[in-house]
């Protein structure tokens, strides 16, 4: 038989003292961050750099669709971003696949990106690289409206006699610049 010692009342302002602690401790827990949901994204923006001719080009991936830039091969099987009120976090699965002279491919990256670290987790070929810049859910990217001051309301005048409209002059062509190949 084990012989256990008699438990001794703690003091009065201990009980206190561990009631609050106790009280405390589940506020705390009850009162931790509530994690945001992710937003399921029907299109992944990306941005391309091609370093022969120096140029960046974005463009927008409909998910499970395959995009060919250059000689690579992008396909979005997922983004996800979160609501406006949050931090923005944008990720994407993306597979890139490259296309061999033989006409083979070869898978290069199968992985997630992040828009906010595109350094750590973006497309370095020799060639090209590919970033993830941000997801959306419409059609076109969403852009900014420009800002433009409101007009002071003015009391209607009556409408003058419309004169015809000189015909329209056609927009000058671009100049195209044609670069030997070598």
């Amino acid at each position: 038989m084990i012989r256990t010692q008699p438990s001794l009342p703690l003091p009065r302002a201990w009980r206190s003292s561990l009631r609050t602690a106790l009280l405390c401790a589940v506020l705390g827990l009850a009162s931790a961050p509530v994690r945001a949901e992710r937003i399921v994204n029907a299109f992944a923006d990306f941005a391309g750099l091609d370093k022969i001719t120096g140029r960046i080009i974005t463009f927008s991936v409909s998910i499970d669709e395959m995009v060919q830039f250059g000689t690579l091969r992008l396909k979005a099987r997922a983004c996800y971003s979160r609501p406006i009120t949050e931090a923005p976090q944008t990720d994407s699965f993306v597979e890139v696949d490259e296309v061999k002279l033989n006409n083979q491919l070869e898978r290069i990256f199968s992985g997630w990106m992040f828009a906010a670290s595109p350094g750590l987790h973006g497309i370095e070929h020799p060639i090209y690289d590919i970033w993830l810049t941000g997801c959306h859910d419409n059609v076109a990217p969403p852009r900014e409206a420009p800002v433009t001051p409101a007009k002071p309301v003015t009391p209607a005048k009556p409408a003058a006699p419309a004169k015809p409209a000189a015909p329209a002059k056609p927009a000058p062509k671009p100049a195209v610049v044609k670069q030997p190949v070598e």
